[in-house]
């Protein structure tokens, strides 16, 4: 039979409660947002979070999530170039995988586009893709990663 917290342990809010419990506890901003992405029904957009449901309701949960993701996304924006570099460079020394794969992965695939929370502005998009973009980029030299393609590696 599943635990639930007593109401007394819980925060005041569900929002509370995600960021005491869960976001406190990833030690980098793209690592919280990457978490709050990965909680969104990529066919409903919908949010889903079991404990968060139990404890708060399914809606209560579901509005927590959204207004974090928006929240931590805006943080993300608000960091500067430098400070976002070292935040990914952390982020992606605790992978399981090598940097240099995650980095490749990312240039081909797009994937941090799934990152963006629905309700983010188009500037705020263009914004956080631009300087993801540039961050790749220094990621890829720092971590040899090179350009794909028939030709890399032969001089023009």
């Amino acid at each position: 039979m599943p635990r639930v917290r007593p109401k007394g342990m819980l925060a005041k809010s569900a929002v509370q409660d995600l960021e005491r419990h869960t976001l406190s506890r990833i030690p980098t901003v793209y690592g919280q947002l990457s978490y709050l992405a990965s909680l969104r029904d990529k066919n409903s957009g919908a949010y889903r979070h079991h404990g968060l449901s139990t404890a708060f309701g399914r809606e209560g949960a579901a509005q927590a999530l959204q207004q974090a993701h928006a929240e931590i996304f805006l943080e993300w924006i608000n960091l500067t170039l430098s400070e976002k570099y070292e935040d990914l460079r952390k982020f992606l020394a605790g992978l399981d995988v090598p940097v240099s794969e995650a980095v490749e992965h990312w240039q081909q695939t797009g994937a941090p586009q799934a990152l963006l929370p629905p309700d983010a502005s188009a500037a705020a998009r263009e914004h956080f893709l631009s300087d993801l973009g540039v961050l790749l980029m220094g990621l890829s030299f720092e971590h040899g990663v090179g350009p794909q393609g028939p030709n890399s590696g032969q001089p023009e």
